[in-house]
């Protein structure tokens, strides 16, 4: 079959269409006939079947195509197959019985060299960006992305996020600042965040669990703090849980008061799919070869590229 395809794809003759395609070249960015000066090797070549590009491309014209065009291109496109693959996904199961919506919110670090990335300073001698994804626990979609300079710390990130009413969201404690959280509650979004072991609060009420759950406490609180009380002034639901495979206690803080007090514990443990997330990321997205100096600002946003989607873990065909 294989030998079948090659036959085909020599004695075939390919055609761009004198637009955009899908990596941002158009037919004038490549090279009629093979240049002395080093190019890429054909590689694959059904891949470059579907991209129409015949021959090797230069180094150098692929250089200047990543700086004329608009990543805006990529970004537009990857938001278009995110919404194809979130309706593939919306009735699956991820281990929680819950009807809206959950996200899991998170940052990774990535080491970049600090000579082509100036701009992505971390440390005296070491440049970094860090990844904030938010992800759909339905399929483990990737429904945000924002890339900043290391430096940024990952609760500031809270301020772009725009909270589905409805939907919950699951957070790390490096996440916890209760004015930005009110906000949350405010738009009627829900959060599930693990609370710091300093947590100034008073008792209000406190409901029955089943110990043998591993619930330890559920109860109704009010923050006390001179700041927490002001930034927070409404009541917070504070569930402990003891995991017997681990041997560790969390304490949970939501803003939800209707779904059992083992539901919020699951999914706090839901989050650790972003963390597999990353890791995946890590493994498999190796930048092994720059086409372009980057200089990109400080802050920006992306989409993510069509390259990631193609490697995307997804089981179903988008």
């Amino acid at each position: 079959m294989r030998e079948s395809l090659q036959r085909r794809l020599q004695d075939s003759k390919f055609f761009m269409p004198r637009s955009v395609s899908g990596d941002g070249l158009r037919p004038t960015d490549l090279p009629r006939k093979s240049s002395g000066h080093r190019s890429l090797s054909s590689g694959n070549a059904y891949e470059l079947y579907h991209m129409g590009i015949r021959g090797g491309i230069a180094r150098n014209t692929l250089a200047r195509a990543n700086e004329t065009r608009d990543w805006r291109i990529y970004s537009d496109f990857a938001h278009i197959l995110i919404r194809t693959a979130r309706g593939l996904y919306v009735n699956d199961d991820f281990g929680v019985e819950l009807e809206q919506t959950a996200y899991a919110f998170d940052s990774t670090t990535i080491d970049l060299c600090l000579a082509l990335f100036p701009w992505a300073r971390f440390r005296r001698r070491k440049g970094a960006v860090k990844l904030h994804t938010l992800l759909d626990l339905r399929g483990n979609i990737p429904s945000f992305i924002q890339i900043t300079e290391g430096k940024v710390q990952d609760v500031n990130i809270l301020d772009d996020l725009i909270p589905e009413p409805g939907s919950f969201y699951v957070l790390d404690r490096g996440y916890l600042d209760f004015a930005r959280l009110y906000v949350f509650s405010q738009m009627l979004a829900f959060f599930v965040i693990r609370a710091r072991a300093n947590l100034q609060f008073r008792r209000l009420y406190s409901h029955p669990v089943d110990q043998s759950s591993g619930l330890l406490c559920d109860q109704t609180v009010l923050l006390t703090g001179f700041y927490s009380s002001q930034d927070y002034p409404d009541k917070l639901r504070r569930v402990r849980f003891f995991d017997t495979l681990t041997g560790k206690r969390f304490c949970f803080l939501t803003n939800n008061f209707t779904l059992p007090a083992l539901t919020i514990a699951k999914l706090y443990k839901c989050r650790w799919q972003v963390e597999l997330f990353f890791k995946w990321i890590k493994q498999h997205l190796r930048i092994k070869s720059f086409y372009e100096h980057p200089k990109m600002p400080s802050r920006l946003k992306f989409g993510l590229p069509s390259r990631f989607m193609s490697l995307s873990p997804l089981s179903k065909s988008v």
